[in-house]
């Protein structure tokens, strides 16, 4: 299978305890070839962004910055593994680690919505 995640949109559905999303924010990914960015926003985060690649089995690898409702800028590393849903929608399952802060890791599940 090809993946592409050209305007897909996602919402949170799980989150560790210790990172800043919750299944208030969404993010929008873009996809040309296999460079991946996006936007993401909602709950504790006023705005993100990231930026990365998505191997040839479709995982999305990339670094998160994002500005919380505290003021904070945060940022961090993901890489995802894709699972195909019901209907064809997506769930990404999640590794994440802090590249500032208390520089912890977690796993989140995010999953593809309409709105």
């Amino acid at each position: 299978m090809e993946w592409n995640y050209e305007g897909r949109l996602f919402r949170v559905v799980e989150n560790s305890t210790g990172g800043e999303t919750s299944n208030e924010t969404t993010f929008l990914y873009h996809q040309r070839n296999n460079v991946l960015w996006g936007t993401y926003e909602g709950g504790d985060i006023k705005m993100g962004m990231l930026v990365g690649v998505v191997s040839s089995l479709g995982e999305p690898d990339f670094d998160y910055r994002h500005v919380n409702v505290f003021g904070a800028i945060c940022s961090g590393v993901c890489r995802s593994v894709p699972e195909i849903l019901a209907r064809g929608k997506i769930r990404l399952l999640e590794k994440w680690r802090w590249m500032t802060g208390d520089l912890s890791e977690g796993a989140s599940v995010i999953e593809e919505c309409t709105s």
